[in-house]
């Protein structure tokens, strides 16, 4: 995939429909709601990127949630991960204010972007290696547009192997493979990767990531923006 701009690039994920499952699963969530949220008009489409355009650190997620992002029409909005995810970037000084609710609500980042490896909500929160590869062309396109960006944080092993597999198709291959881990650390072309625990309520319940882990996680990527400058 080639676009020209950020723009074209939304628009064309917004409209896309590259995967059966993907797509009948994302618009039967949208069509039966959750019983909280029957009120709501889903968005039931490829959820896109947000965030600072000229930003130095770019999150990488794995998938929207059924009644989060998939809901909302913004990444991570909506949903206890992006609950912790949007707390822990407005600690780091990376977000205006700690919660995202809605598009609208007044939320901006700063020197942050946020994006994903798959753009729909999978059944079960699990893509397919086939969905997932045929979403990745918008990584891969989107990267290069955001030419200030220089630290990738890896939100889960999903989104680590999916930056590497992005990073490989625009021509940076890594010496050896860099094995995900929570606070992992690889330079792979002019990026540094970070790993990260992903914030899902199975890792925060049971303490496996805490609020001073991801805080360590993001005050790092703030070093590593500070030695490049």
């Amino acid at each position: 995939m080639h676009f020209t701009d950020l723009d074209a690039l939304n628009t064309a994920l917004v409209a896309c429909r590259q995967c059966p499952r993907l797509v009948a699963w994302r618009e039967q969530v949208a069509r039966e709601k959750r019983a909280a949220f029957r009120d709501e008009d889903y968005w039931g489409r490829p959820v896109p990127a947000f965030g600072d355009r000229a930003a130095r650190v770019v999150v990488c997620g794995l998938a929207p949630a059924a009644h989060g992002g998939n809901r909302t029409g913004r990444v991570f909005t909506g949903d206890r991960s992006g609950d912790w995810l949007f707390a822990a970037l407005h600690r780091a000084g990376f977000a205006n204010q700690p919660t995202s609710t809605h598009k609208g609500d007044g939320l901006s980042l700063k020197d942050c972007y946020i994006t994903a490896c798959v753009h729909c909500a999978p059944p079960a929160n699990r893509p397919t290696p086939e969905e997932r590869d045929r979403c990745l062309g918008y990584l891969e396109a989107e990267l290069p547009l955001l030419k200030k960006a220089r630290v990738l944080v890896c939100l889960g092993g999903f989104a680590w192997d999916g930056a590497l597999r992005g990073l490989r198709a625009l021509g940076h291959e890594p010496e050896s493979k860099p094995r995900f881990g929570h606070a992992a650390e690889a330079t792979v072309g002019p990026y540094v990767l970070l790993g990260c625990y992903h914030p899902s309520q199975q890792n925060t319940f049971t303490g496996r990531l805490t609020e001073a882990m991801i805080d360590a996680v993001l005050a790092r990527a703030r070093e590593l923006l500070n030695e490049r400058a």
